[in-house]
């Protein structure tokens, strides 16, 4: 793992209201509370960033928001600026995520400009990649991860990205239950890795950490961690309940 430091991410999706987010959120403060060399995200929906933020102050735990608007402020009705999670107590925030992707119109270009936005107010992003399983079957996997990363990641300077993190998360993988061997996600992480050191170098390339997401739970994050290129995990389903997620921090 060339010493970086593994990130196991919860995305909540639209899941808990404020109080189910804070109650949950204590719970895993307190069980992950001696996970010291593993770092630890969870996003909650936008309306539980500013209470969860109090609940992990000052733990293991940080906090990250499941999106972001390029434009500092302006006219556009439902989003949310990059300054505003800063204000609410984010370190981290989930970009180009297959269901924005496929739901909401996310394109490439806007990913782009979101990590851009990302970056500028020194917030992590957590850069979300992967294929869908028409893709997968018919070849086109690393052709369709070469134009997402290259498009995503184009324009921004080597020391930009000192802090970026990719997602893999194979799109016919989540919430299906199925889940790509650890093989798979190898061969996938180490090319998603081969890319960044042809465009950005072997220092970024070496020190990017690339998380796995697609239906990881507990019994099944173990062996996906032993692979030299999978940095941690992204998780969903699994992550809405405290203990089920904090088995996944402590894969070991």
């Amino acid at each position: 793992m060339d010493n970086r430091t593994p990130l196991i991410a919860g995305n909540w999706k639209m899941h808990k209201t404020s109080s189910e987010a804070v109650e949950t959120a204590g719970q895993l403060v307190k069980l992950v509370a001696d996970t010291l060399d593993v770092d630890i995200m969870i996003a909650p929906v936008f309306t539980a960033l500013d209470p969860v933020a109090k609940v992990v102050k000052n733990s293991r735990v940080g906090l990250g928001a499941q999106n972001l608007h390029w434009e500092k402020e302006g006219a556009y009705t439902g989003e949310i600026s990059a300054a505003m999670l800063v204000s609410a107590g984010c370190q981290y925030v989930i970009i180009g995520h297959s269901e924005r992707r496929q739901f909401f119109n996310e394109t490439d270009e806007t990913v782009n400009k979101r990590i851009r936005a990302a970056i500028n107010a020194q917030l992590i992003p957590v850069f979300c990649v992967g294929e869908t399983e028409a893709e997968r079957n018919s070849g086109q996997t690393f052709s369709v991860l070469d134009k997402q990363v290259k498009k995503g990641l184009e324009g921004h300077l080597a020391d930009d990205l000192a802090t970026l993190v990719i997602a893999y998360e194979p799109v016919w993988a989540i919430g299906t239950g199925k889940t790509a061997t650890r093989d798979q996600a190898q061969d996938v992480h180490q090319y998603i890795r081969s890319l960044v050191e042809t465009d950005f170098g072997v220092a970024l390339a070496k020190a990017v950490r690339i998380l796995y997401g697609g239906s990881v739970k507990p019994d099944n994050v173990t062996q996906l961690m032993q692979m030299p290129d999978i940095d941690g995990a992204l998780v969903g389903g699994a992550s809405l309940d405290a203990e089920s997620f904090s088995r996944i921090v402590k894969f070991k």
